[in-house]
């Protein structure tokens, strides 16, 4: 009977150690996670007779592990507002690095919105482009 508690014990200390690790300590600030938009957002922009391509790799900064849910569970909302914003642009709008930066906030922005309405919360932190590619 000793034996069965001792091994019992040494199975679920473990997993104690791990959920309270998990959860932030009173008066500790929650741990910053980074949701990759995964695969990269690729499509089309601007008008005109040419075809203009995009490909941005795109990550988003939340905090907390429920926030991260979160955000992963509305993805396609988020992917669709952003896919929308940027085949509204135009070649402008995306050559230097200004209105890269603009964009970027611009971005950041809708996917607040976008959480907001569906959460009450706008939950993502920053956005950023690890990768902005575009073929005028």
């Amino acid at each position: 009977m000793k034996r069965l508690t001792a091994m019992l014990l040494a199975l679920i200390l473990p997993l104690l150690a791990v959920a309270s690790e998990e959860e932030p300590k009173e008066g500790e600030t929650p741990k910053v996670a980074y949701v990759d938009l995964v695969p990269s957002l690729v499509g089309n922009y601007g008008s005109g007779p040419r075809l203009k391509y995009y490909k941005a790799d795109i990550s988003l900064r939340v905090t907390g592990p429920e926030a991260q849910e979160k955000v992963t569970r509305h993805e396609p909302l988020i992917r669709n507002q952003l896919v929308m914003l940027f085949s509204q642009q135009a070649d402008e709008t995306l050559s230097s690095s200004d209105s890269k930066e603009t964009l970027r906030q611009e971005a950041l922005k809708q996917v607040q919105q976008v959480l907001h309405s569906e959460e009450g919360l706008p939950l993502v932190d920053d956005l950023l482009f690890n990768n902005l590619i575009i073929q005028p």
